[in-house]
């Protein structure tokens, strides 16, 4: 009997995954008595250079030692790249951005790289492929349906993405090692003994610590690292948090010559800071912000105008007044581009005096701001051209949630609205007064302004969809804390009349700075959203033809706003859409305004958050230029001022400094919404495991996006979470999949569990280290009989 041939099968197969001789024994599945057979034939192979051993004890196959196929003119294509891996350890390389390239050409396609060909890349690097044609067409992962997307190999790493690893301690035998949280981290980091360390208090096994990596460019060779630092056990909630910290680079403590700075800053607004401000501390200004808003950036007021039309003031906390160049606050502020929202918490950009304090528009203090006034004739159409600017102080007079805004909206009765409870105080920066504490009078007032407001966002929405802007607002899964830090409560956020209220005003006042700096030629920062790759849009359009879903050219914008209202009513709408959203471009920060394709603006920015966001923080600047050389309060259309133009000040930025710091906040950015990804992914794990020690299980309500001969793809309506319900779990029948693979049929029973179909489900399995969550059927037991 031979092994050698089931043993290169194993190591052949398009998902293998290096492992030691204990898992290949195991599957082949042979006696215990066979086993020191197998072991010779194990080493025999390696002898001849049929395997070689890699990362210390694990087997796979050389490097191909076969003739190379007839050469063709790809296979000396050099391409540099980022890698990706996914969990059975194949990857794929994005290529980095030509920058001589035309902005309409089409993307370049990933290059797929098979688990034996990527080298010592590790997740994120930046490396080079080689292509190689004779790769086509070869599976790498189960499933692999990339058969027309190049193949390659790595050769080098150009840049690594990575100097440590988060992760949880393990023992593999008699050796230490790190469990990557990421589970497409491909291999474990080998470290010595945690006894060995200096680290206080000693790591155990289980907990979550912090590996830093050694160098490594031999793949035959196990990667090392060294233990730096304890977080905690793995899977409680201030471990986690801390991992979140480290994988991301974020730091909640800010330098103590940043804590110096600001602890000069006086607690509350000066008298001279008054001074060239116009007053609105006596007018209806109140802000509208979720539950657990951590700070107030944005008020609205409104005032009558003679002509018997309205004037809504949009005023957003000053940053620029306290935040000054050249200070070490503005350089940290730089440093870190904007706050992290993490589930529970967040990583500021502004030290908490600032962001919770000074420049928090919180409910009946002092506050400083820059504003936009938007003019709307007696129909309630705005007056582009009567757009104002000016600096101002307010006092806000309620803090109000969405919840008690949409309230106001839409419910006339005064005691229903005083029944609504404040949010949690350990869930905000501020709760404001319960609406209970209002006089008839004031709420009625309140309920007044929230209505006239909406009638004008309401006319704004309506022409703004109507000239082709794409209503790309999903719901939102927002996962609540408890006092100790556990998830403890998914509420589907819907973007309701409430949130279209305030988004329609901080748009238009977007619109208007970046018209008003474009047209004056002062170098700003713009927010950018460019054409999306025809190609793309083009996989998107065949994917969707899968779902029963028939468009035609969705480069065309009215197929695409059609589009968007075909999947508004769909069972699987927001699978869809989360589709359609990655085959758009992403936005991005630039020095130009290059229009934004997703609300069909010629002229875009961001103003309206600087106390989270340093590019709105630089746009505030500009604008305090722009007020300095021309008085204190300025029309829009540039003809009339109120004081005189000086035009001595000096600019803040060049146009090479802002496109400088775009392509900084963009990166920022990105890295800040992968960390707020990751917080959420934990916390869902962390909620839906706790579900599992309920006595009676919750049932969910789920739709069935997509069958498997094993089972089926599940996603939970209301809190949009995915999950997999296994055939094992349907022990009511056998369940075989039906020709066209859209079901599974019960063989006795005929029921069907098909694609688009609604069902109940409980929590069967949680597995936090893989990140997968597995579901059942809720099992209705039959009524007792009657006596």
């Amino acid at each position: 009997m031979t092994f050698r041939a089931p043993i290169l099968e194993i190591l052949q197969a398009p998902d293998y995954r290096p492992v030691n001789d204990a898992a290949i024994f195991r599957a082949l599945k042979l006696p215990p008595k066979l086993r020191s057979r197998f072991l010779h034939e194990l080493r025999l192979l390696l002898s001849q250079g049929e395997l070689v051993q890699i990362q210390g004890d694990r087997y796979a196959l050389p490097p191909r030692k076969a003739p190379a196929p007839a050469a063709t003119p790809e296979d000396d294509t050099e391409i540099t790249g980022r890698i990706q891996f996914r969990a059975g350890g194949s990857a794929y390389v994005v290529p980095a951005a030509d920058p001589d390239a035309d902005s309409d050409a089409p993307r370049p396609d990933d290059i797929q790289i098979g688990p034996g060909d990527t080298l010592t890349a590790l997740p994120g690097d930046t490396v080079v492929v080689q292509l190689d044609a004779s790769l086509r067409g070869r599976r790498f992962s189960a499933g692999d349906t990339r058969n027309s997307e190049p193949r390659g190999r790595v050769r080098r790493i150009v840049e690594r993405a990575r100097t440590e690893v988060v992760g949880r301690l393990a023992k593999v035998r008699t050796q230490y090692v790190v469990l990557a949280d990421d589970p497409r981290f491909p291999l474990e980091v080998f470290v010595t003994d945690p006894a060995l360390t200096r680290l206080k208090p000693t790591p155990k096994l289980d907990d979550k610590v912090v590996a830093a990596l050694e160098p490594w460019d031999d793949p035959r060779k196990p990667l090392r690292g060294v233990l730096t630092d304890v977080l905690g056990k793995t899977f409680e909630p201030r471990a986690e948090l801390l991992g979140v910290y480290r994988k991301y680079n974020l730091d909640p403590a800010f330098p103590p010559e940043v804590e110096r700075e600001v602890a000069s800053l006086a607690d509350t607004v000066q008298p001279e800071q008054l001074k060239g401000r116009l007053d609105y501390r006596q007018s209806p200004v109140f802000t509208i912000d979720p539950d657990d808003a951590k700070d107030f950036d944005d008020a609205l007021s409104l005032e009558p105008l003679p002509d018997g039309g309205l004037r809504v003031g949009v005023h957003i906390a000053d940053v620029s007044a306290y935040v000054k160049p050249g200070t070490a606050l503005d350089r940290e502020a730089l440093k870190r581009g904007n706050s992290t929202y993490l589930v529970g918490t967040v990583v500021p950009m502004l030290p908490e005096k600032l962001s919770n304090g000074l420049c928090s528009l919180v409910e009946a203090q002092d506050r400083l701001c820059k504003a936009a006034f938007l003019n709307f004739d007696a129909k309630g159409r705005l007056i582009e051209a009567d757009t104002s600017y000016a600096d101002t102080v307010i006092r806000s007079y309620k803090r109000l949630t969405y919840k008690q805004a949409y309230a106001l909206l839409f419910t006339d009765s005064l005691d229903a609205i005083r029944a609504l409870p404040l949010p949690p105080k350990h869930q905000t920066g501020s709760t404001g007064r319960a609406l209970a504490s209002l006089s008839d009078s004031e709420l009625t007032a309140l309920q007044g302004w929230v209505r006239q407001l909406w009638q004008l966002a309401s006319r704004l929405r309506r022409e703004r969809m109507a000239a082709g802007s794409l209503d790309l607002d999903m719901p939102e899964t927002k996962v609540f804390v408890d006092a100790e830090g556990y998830a403890d409560r998914l509420e589907r956020i819907e973007h309701d009349e409430s949130h279209q209220l305030i988004e329609e005003f901080m748009l238009a006042a977007n619109e208007a700075l970046a018209r008003l700096t474009r047209r004056e030629k002062m170098p700003s920062i713009y927010r950018v959203h460019d054409d999306p790759d025809g190609e793309k849009l083009d996989e998107l359009r065949q994917q969707l033809a899968t779902h029963g879903i028939r468009v035609s050219d969705l480069s065309e914008r009215k197929e695409l706003v059609r589009l968007l209202k075909l999947l508004a009513d769909h069972p699987q709408g927001y699978t869809l859409r989360t589709q359609l959203l990655r085959s758009l471009r992403k936005a991005a920060y630039r020095s130009t305004a290059d229009g934004h394709f997703g609300l069909h603006k010629k002229d875009y920015t961001h103003f309206t958050s600087p106390i989270r966001r340093y590019s709105d923080l630089v746009v505030h600047r500009v604008l305090a230029a722009f007020l300095a050389r021309q008085g204190s309060m300025v029309v829009g259309d540039g003809t009339t001022t109120t004081t005189r133009i000086n035009a001595k000040v000096k600019l803040p930025y060049t146009a090479a400094k802002a496109q400088e710091m775009g392509e900084h906040l963009s990166l920022t950015e990105i890295n800040s919404a992968e960390a707020e990804r990751e917080s959420v992914k934990i916390k869902l794990l962390e909620f839906f495991e706790r579900e599992l020690l309920k006595k009676t299980p919750t049932a969910f309500e789920a739709v069935i996006t997509e069958v498997r001969a094993n089972g089926f793809f599940i996603e939970l309506t209301e809190s949009m979470t995915f999950g997999f319900v296994p055939g094992s779990a349907l022990q009511d029948d056998y369940y075989a999949a039906t020709p066209d693979g859209s079901a599974l049929v019960g063989r006795k029973t005929k029921k069907r569990y098909a694609t688009g179909t609604k069902i109940q489900v409980n929590v069967h399995k949680v597995d936090r280290v893989k990140r997968l969550m597995d579901f059942r059927p809720v099992v209705t037991k039959p009524a007792p009989k009657a006596a």
